[in-house]
């Protein structure tokens, strides 16, 4: 069964005590402190997102915990979920104009699905300083998101305050206006799973987030009409490298297929992606069964130019039209 595990060379960094994630960990002076904050939300007037409904009135913690106690911690917290819930991860990714790619389920997955999920890839999600995850539910509202520096934080209609409170006390952990985890210092974040020739079981975190959006029905949580930077700034057609799997009827492998292009939006860049999948499909072959866009990042133009270089192609020239630039089997 595919899993993953963390590169055993990595040293954990420790201050009195308390243990920082193998991927996010201070580089200064600091004194670490355990405990949380709870806060007052009320509720929302609209919805930010056409996806949900208004957030109601609710308490969020903001809950700072040893590295070793996250995963027990939050294994108790998901007790306080229905069977059903949204699933959401956030992975600092390779998009040059963005710094997290922000996935969400639009949705139900069975809450199993995601304990199965965070028992195999453990390192991934309680370890690897690149990504976050978490959950949520409507009715009754609850969310609970797990962040790159696993500081935990939960937001929980006014009747569940109680429960959530003796959770924490359960863990020895106090209310402080000061708690303090990796991100109140300078700090660093990683990778750390390891990756050995050897072991095909061993997945990279590219290869798990495949995986995720498969077993999770994730999406990519922007507007997939424009094309802005973190700033919101319009970018307009840009280069993008999309990475297209695909399958053949009755051929139980899946292929991948790499793509640069050029396109003013994401859609417009899952189109071109998939065209260009569908131009290299052998002659014998009437479709393709399946043929999806596993990952979908942008270049700037140094990427560009260095992969045209590697390939032996010339550049593209400025300003970008939209188009395919190049398309190949990914080996």
């Amino acid at each position: 069964m595919p899993r993953c595990r963390a590169d055993p060379s990595i040293e954990r960094v420790e201050i009195n005590g308390f243990k920082f994630p193998l991927g996010s960990y201070p580089v200064e002076d600091m004194t670490p402190a355990p405990g949380y904050t709870v806060d007052f939300e009320p509720a929302d007037t609209d919805a930010d997102d056409e996806q949900w409904e208004a957030w109601p009135d609710r308490y969020v913690f903001d809950i700072v915990i040893s590295a070793d106690r996250v995963e027990p911690m939050v294994r108790s917290l998901l007790g306080l979920f229905p069977g059903r819930v949204y699933p959401i991860l956030d992975v600092l990714g390779q998009d040059a104009f963005r710094e997290i790619d922000p996935y969400v389920a639009n949705e139900l997955t069975g809450l199993d699905l995601v304990l199965d999920a965070l028992r195999r890839f453990r390192a991934f999600f309680f370890e690897d300083g690149l990504v976050g995850f978490g959950v949520m539910t409507e009715e009754p509202f609850l969310y609970l998101f797990v962040d790159e520096h696993k500081i935990v934080t939960v937001r929980v209609e006014p009747t569940m305050k109680d429960r959530v409170e003796r959770i924490l006390q359960a863990f020895d952990l106090e209310p402080s206006e000061t708690p303090a985890g990796a991100d109140s210092a300078c700090h660093e974040h990683r990778g750390v799973l390891a990756v050995e020739d050897n072991r095909p079981d061993l997945l990279t975190g590219e290869e798990i987030v495949e995986q995720l959006r498969d077993e999770w029905a994730l999406v990519l949580n922007i507007d997939p009409e424009a094309n802005v930077d973190d700033d919101g700034k319009d970018l307009g057609v840009t280069a993008w490298r999309a990475l297209v799997r695909v399958a053949a009827e009755g051929d139980e492998r899946c292929r991948y297929i790499e793509v640069i292009l050029a396109a003013a939006c994401l859609r417009e860049a899952e189109d071109l992606a998939l065209d260009a999948a569908d131009s290299l499909r052998p002659r014998e072959v009437d479709e393709w069964e399946e043929a999806v866009v596993v990952a979908h990042d942008r270049l700037d133009q140094q990427a560009v130019a260095e992969f045209a270089q590697t390939i032996g192609i010339p550049p593209p020239e400025s300003p970008l039209t939209s188009g395919i630039i190049w398309r190949g089997w990914l080996e």
